[in-house]
């Protein structure tokens, strides 16, 4: 078997993980770039000792929510484009079950994580241990059999031995640009503290290249001439235009050939908001100009993008009946959606491909210029909603407009859930590729300060400007205290507009009645609540400030610039107003049956809508 080393399983898989490296603008950089941890019941003696002695080569950060410190994680995963990733280790357990939400957050955006929670003991002899539920019907069921539908690879390590094809497989589907997302190794708790004589080979140091798919002749020919015959193309790009790093080929691609692009959520900042083919945010919460030119176009070239119900409007955006989808995307599941017609390839690659092929064609001239017309009205009407005015509560697009005026573009912008990423899809002028971070895949309230860490350390040399409203700050805000503690420096504006606004405005437009979303439409309540998170962000060792008005707003945020601390903006906004130019249509079910009249009446508009929507394609 040659040479072997004495380890105990948590040493070896942590040996193993400062063992992986992967190539980044030409220089070798470790795969992980650390670990986050919260030791308990399951994991601090264990996996604890093994990352203490290798302290120098792996660093270790402490978070003080597990679900929080796996959402830094993937927000560090996607800041590095992929190419970098960070591990995650939990007590068994409560601190497992923390880690499910934010293992189902990467497994949506198709970003990669490595989850380590403590398990139950593989000898049972203690059993049940603390912290261990009881299946009466199962003997091998833990809690952390939870991960396996959120994770593309799921294992359980009860042997020492099984570490080594086990992190083999995982390390292929963590760096796969098809099938990455969370892998999860639940670490039976005696199994990390066992020893066993692994082979030197398992350690050699092994360089992970970043794959490129080159596309099907068949189906290269079959797109390019689907492609030459298109009056109306639209480019919709998605975050796989960003994994790859083909920014600069789709500007290019587009430029050549005319072809004016949308951007999905995920893939807002594939282009710059200064390009000229550049019509902004598609779908649901997309700018009038994009939405236009879907509505017309007869060839869509979906590049990296998973076509969720929010960039097809609920699949009633596209309505040329002779349209034909081309799903350039790594994943076929990806690419085949709405009967498309599938491109299986790298995006960068895939679209030079596309582009050498079609040599000199381009779209009518016409249609170009038209996308570009309706963009420009478009700004006109954004305008509106961003420019500033001294009302009490500004509305969230306001104050979209004032960070923008103080920061500019050069900055990267993060957001999660609520009201504020549709306002931003629709308002935000992106700068540098990656510079726009949104978890909207997911939707998950609480991700955005501990993703705002986790965004900082892949991209030290950025501000980043994290944008919460209250309710989801009230969900997880624990992690502004880690940003401090690690001396990771964020900018967060905090917009209060007492409870859940984008959800109230939903209940409204949808015939209900207002309640339990805002805090003065509670139908249960003692008090109204009234919540100084000026003095909260302080207490948790930010520089804190409550500001009165957009002016304010904006002076604040220009000193923040220079503060070396996480700094924290707190202003009141107004929950009823809301971006109402541009979008389209959402199926969001309404009763068939109701007492009241507004429902009934929503419910009318409803089947109207409805109608519209194409069954299948």
């Amino acid at each position: 078997m040659g040479k072997t080393i004495r380890l105990t399983t948590a040493q070896a898989l942590v040996k193993f993980l400062t063992r992986q490296m992967t190539l980044v603008d030409g220089k070798k950089l470790p795969v992980f770039a650390g670990v986050w941890a919260i030791f308990g019941h399951g994991n601090v003696v264990g996996i604890g000792e093994a990352l203490y002695g290798a302290r120098k080569e792996l660093p270790t950060y402490r978070a003080h929510n597990e679900q929080a410190m796996a959402h830094a994680a993937i927000a560090f995963a996607k800041g590095s484009r992929r190419r970098r990733m960070m591990a995650c280790t939990s007590s068994i357990g409560p601190g497992a079950l923390n880690m499910v939400t934010a293992a189902a957050v990467a497994h949506v955006n198709r970003v990669p994580v490595l989850l380590l929670p403590g398990d139950v003991f593989a000898n049972r002899l203690p059993d049940p241990v603390l912290q261990q539920i009881e299946d009466f019907g199962d003997g091998t069921i833990s809690v952390n059999d939870c991960f396996k539908p959120v994770s593309r690879y799921f294992d359980r390590i009860a042997r020492p031995e099984q570490l080594i094809p086990a992190l083999n497989r995982a390390m292929v589907v963590l760096t796969d640009p098809a099938e990455c997302g969370p892998v999860t190794l639940s670490m039976c708790q005696d199994t990390q503290a066992e020893a066993y004589d692994y082979p030197e080979s398992f350690f050699e140091e092994k360089i992970w290249a970043n794959r490129r798919t080159r596309p099907d002749e068949d189906e290269l020919a079959e797109a390019i001439r689907v492609l030459k015959s298109a009056k109306k193309p639209v480019i919709i790009a998605g975050g796989g235009v960003l994994f790859s790093e083909a920014s600069d080929t789709l500007a290019k691609f587009a430029e050549a050939h005319g072809i004016p692009v949308v951007e999905t959520q995920g893939g807002k900042s594939s282009l710059p908001f200064t390009h000229n083919l550049n019509m902004g945010a598609v779908g649901v919460t997309g700018t009038g100009a994009s939405n236009a030119v879907c509505e017309d176009a007869d060839v869509v070239l979906a590049v990296g993008t998973r076509l969720q119900d929010f960039t097809t409007g609920s699949w009633a955006l596209f309505k040329n009946d002779k349209k034909t989808i081309i799903g350039l995307n790594t994943q076929v599941f990806d690419a085949t959606k709405h009967r498309a017609l599938p491109l299986i390839a790298d995006a960068r690659v895939g679209l030079e491909e596309l582009s050498i092929n079609l040599g000199k064609w381009a779209a009518p001239a016409a249609w170009t210029k038209a996308a570009q017309s309706g963009f420009a009205a478009w700004m006109k009407t954004a305008g509106k909603y961003t420019d500033a005015s001294n009302v009490e509560r500004p509305a969230d697009s306001q104050v979209i407009g004032a960070v923008q005026r103080a920061l500019g573009r050069d900055i990267s912008v993060l957001c999660a859930s609520g009201g504020l990423p549709g306002e931003l899809h629709k308002l935000w002028q992106a700068g540098p590729p990656s510079s726009y971070h949104m978890e909207y895949g997911f939707s998950c309230m609480g991700y955005e300060i501990a993703g705002g860490i986790g965004l900082k350390m892949a991209q030290p040399t950025r501000e980043v400007v994290v944008m919460v409203g209250d309710g989801s700050y009230l969900m997880m805000n624990s992690e502004l205290a880690t940003s401090v503690m690690l001396g990771v420096k964020l900018i967060v504006v905090l917009l209060d507009n007492r409870g859940f606004g984008c959800i109230n405005r939903l209940q409204h437009a949808s015939g209900g009645e207002r309640f339990n979303n805002l805090f003065d439409y509670n139908t249960v309540q003692e008090v109204s609540p009234d919540i100084d998170f000026a003095a909260h962000g302080k207490s948790l060792g930010a520089l804190s400030e409550k500001v009165s008005s957009l002016a304010d707003l904006e002076r604040a945020l220009k000193k923040a610039r220079s503060n070396t601390r996480t700094t924290f903006i707190v202003i009141d906004t107004d929950p009823m107003k809301s971006t109402d130019a541009g979008g389209h249509w959402w199926d969001v079910a309404i009763p068939e049956v109701s007492s009241r009249s507004p429902v009934r009446a929503a419910r009318k508009n409803y089947d109207k809508a409805k109608a519209k929507q194409r069954i299948g394609n």
